[in-house]
């Protein structure tokens, strides 16, 4: 057992194949070791409600429709640097968590004039290449964040990076730059997994043809003689990973019965629209954090929804029927009081996630949310003014030990109204390229970069 890594697999008959997260007892030496740095991403798309979401913006105005993108003037003015983390309404579900988030406001992205204002949104957030710069596309997108971090975060592990999505509709009117934010490169998208139970096959190796069988009883044996080996706290930790395994195949299970029963009658929209959306973002979340846990890969993508689409989802808990969080995002003055909780419901999920790492104990003792920069963010300040500037973003974890935590770091201040020129409404706000921050991630990472895409510098104030 001593030559064992945290990546062991154990093999049933069937073929199938579990990795295993990191044991005491696998590794003599692991506790002196350190943990794998990891980073993860959840994009969340159409922006925010800024009055509910960011600080100080509670009596701001509610925006009207634009097609085109305009910064809004909220009138609020926040001294530059490092604050206490106040939670909104919207960021309520961080409260648990709150010690290991932070907030950050002022992050600007630059809008390349000649194509839709939602189709940048997802294919570049984490790319943020200067206007024009990219030759090849209509869209300022070059290879992103998660697939340069692979390249060495990932080096030593049987997935660079891994995609994952919560939007299954194949009734995709728009084209790919609206549902995807991981590329390999200009034009050469990486293709995340939308479905659990192929996400589920591919994570763990059930090729055979009895797929559908349980993979723990698959390897129970190798289990069982493992398990006699473990020290009694690799004992629980073993019985808690086999658990969270044996919980994800349910909830699949469940899923593909719901959607099999809702094919079966006749509904307006398809039947995955009717799919529970939180559990459908938890299951993926889940197949994430266990291939993060697992050694599986270090760098993982999570995609919320999709950027402009139309078709419905089942928001359970918040509303009865299926509703387009696009179409009501063009309708503040009638929907936002939906809005905000659809803001709210998406920030519970990732609070979900953020816990659930929080609790997985890594060889020395921290947690992998200790060790890994887990960034929620979306392309939109706002999702009826379309603007490009004063994103919303959290990022959790601390990349081990480099980044603050618990605080809100405001990075552009707003002073007085915002004027016109020549009909167009001009953005005096002077925020930092988002670039910055994937920059500074990088850095924090390991990567000896000096510039990213458009960035100008790095965060010195998200620096522990």
């Amino acid at each position: 057992m001593t030559h064992a890594s945290r990546r062991t697999f154990l093999r049933g008959l069937g073929g199938a194949a579990l990795s295993l997260p990191w044991l005491e007892s696998m590794s003599l030496a692991a506790a002196n070791q350190p943990p794998a740095k990891r980073a993860a991403f959840f994009y969340v798309p159409i922006g925010v409600v800024r009055r509910g979401f960011f600080p100080g913006e509670e009596n701001g105005p509610i925006p009207k429709f634009t097609s085109d993108r305009q910064p809004l003037d909220n009138g609020v003015s926040v001294p530059i640097g490092v604050h206490p983390l106040k939670l909104t309404p919207t960021l309520q579900p961080l409260e648990k968590v709150k010690d290991k988030v932070t907030l950050i406001t002022g992050m600007d992205r630059t809008f390349q004039p000649g194509t839709d204002v939602h189709a940048q949104c997802a294919s570049c957030f984490l790319t943020s290449a200067g206007t024009f710069t990219v030759k090849q596309s209509p869209y300022p997108q070059a290879r992103t964040l998660d697939h340069i971090l692979g390249e060495q975060l990932g080096a030593n592990t049987p997935f660079r990076t891994l995609e994952f999505s919560s939007n299954s509709h194949k009734d995709n009117k728009e084209s790919i730059h609206f549902d995807n934010i991981s590329w390999y490169d200009t034009g050469h998208v990486a293709p995340s997994m939308r479905d659990p139970r192929q996400a589920y096959r591919r994570l763990f190796g059930t090729h055979e043809l009895e797929a559908y069988r349980n993979i723990t009883d698959l390897v129970l044996e190798d289990a069982r003689s493992l398990k006699r080996q473990l020290g009694h706290s690799d004992q629980q930790k073993f019985n808690e990973y086999f658990d969270s395994i044996r919980t994800i195949e349910t909830q699949v299970d469940r899923q593909e019965r719901m959607k099999g029963e809702l094919k079966k009658v006749k509904l307006a929209e398809p039947a995955e629209a009717h799919l529970p959306r939180g559990e459908y973002i938890r299951l993926m979340g889940d197949l994430m954090v266990v291939a993060l846990q697992s050694g599986l890969t270090n760098v993982a993508t999570l995609m919320v929804g999709p950027e402009r689409w139309d078709t419905p989802y089942l928001f359970e808990s918040l509303f009865e029927k299926p509703r387009s969080h696009h179409g009501m995002s063009h309708n503040q003055g009638k929907y936002i009081d939906d809005l905000l909780k659809v803001d709210r419901f998406h920030v519970a999920q990732f609070a979900y996630l953020i816990e659930k790492m929080a609790n997985i104990e890594e060889a020395n003792g921290s947690s992998l949310l200790d060790n890994t920069i887990f960034t929620y963010g979306s392309g939109l300040g706002d999702g009826a003014t379309h603007q490009y500037s004063a994103l919303p973003i959290v990022v959790a974890g601390s990349g081990g030990g480099k980044l603050i935590t618990g605080k809100h770091l405001n990075l552009s201040e707003t002073s007085g109204p915002v004027p016109k020129k020549k009909g167009k409404i001009i953005n005096l706000k002077q925020g930092q390229p988002l670039a910055n921050l994937w920059l500074t991630q990088a850095n924090v990472l390991g990567l000896k970069l000096n510039r990213f895409a458009e960035s100008t510098g790095t965060l010195s104030g998200l620096l522990a």
